[in-house]
């Protein structure tokens, strides 16, 4: 198998619950296929494309890695796919603030 559609794939992948809903993701313009908007639901989807998912609270960016004939268990949907983000916005720059934090100089009212 050398491609997939959008839908299917994010079904298989557990992105989203139901297919419906992956289905409806796409066709409401929250995918996008190496950086451009989807027109529609049957998107052919390929191994190495980059997969931008705009998801309630968090976006996400996986790198596809593999297709399945079925729907399977969690620990094979995850190897069909690499996370390319490496945590949730809020997460990123909270990390990013406490890194940035200077110590405040010592006085002698310190």
């Amino acid at each position: 198998m050398h491609r997939q559609r959008i839908d299917k794939w994010l079904w298989h992948a557990r992105m989203v619950r139901t297919r419906s809903d992956a289905a409806a993701l796409a066709d409401a313009g929250y995918v996008r296929l190496n950086g451009k908007r989807i027109d529609g639901n049957s998107q052919p989807v390929r191994i190495g494309d980059v997969v931008t998912l705009a998801l309630d609270r968090s976006v996400r960016v996986v790198k596809v890695e593999g297709f399945c004939e079925r729907r399977g268990a969690a620990a094979a949907a995850r190897a069909l796919y690499r996370e390319l983000t490496t945590g949730s916005g809020s997460e990123a720059s909270a990390s990013l603030a406490s890194s940035s934090k200077v110590a405040a100089p010592k006085t002698a009212a310190n």
